[in-house]
């Protein structure tokens, strides 16, 4: 049965703060006791910030004290500067919405839709691949026509 501490990895790892290198950080705190944790990346670079404008310690001990780089804590700096804690949490990577589902292919999407019946992605896949050469997931056809349909 996973544990409390395990269901916490977990967490961390299905939201993209489980600090990569946990055993890197060396602060006394987050060896003694519950409540810091290593493995909680938004945690480590908050208190990597806080010792550096609070305790004063330089940016270099800072860094090498949390297991970073120098670069990787003035990034940390200028993302809390402008985004406060939820500048700490990493930003998703790869493409932001259906990028191949633009312009021309989306009109020809539209075209091919009948309302009030089912999507056929499948189908829509293969005919914008015959019509424009493009490999497009039914999947994304999916989410585009429903975010087609949703009002924002």
């Amino acid at each position: 049965m996973p544990t409390q501490r395990d269901r916490k990895a977990d967490v961390l790892l299905s939201e993209g703060t489980l600090n990569p290198g946990p055993e890197k950080v060396r602060d006394p705190k987050f060896r003694e006791g519950e409540f810091f944790d290593p493995r909680d990346g938004v945690q480590v670079k908050y208190e990597m910030l806080r010792r550096v404008s609070v305790e004063n310690a330089s940016v270099t001990d800072a860094a090498e004290e949390y297991g970073v780089s120098r670069p990787t804590y003035y990034q940390t700096q200028a993302s809390f500067a402008e985004a406060g804690i939820a500048g700490l949490v990493p930003k998703k990577r790869g493409p932001r919405g259906p990028h191949k589902l633009q312009g021309d292919v989306l009109a020809f999407l539209e075209q091919q839709l009948v309302a009030g019946e089912p999507i056929r992605a499948r189908e829509l896949s293969r005919l914008i691949r015959k019509e424009f050469g493009l490999d497009v997931h039914p999947r994304t056809i999916e989410r585009a026509v429903r975010v087609k349909k949703t009002p924002r």
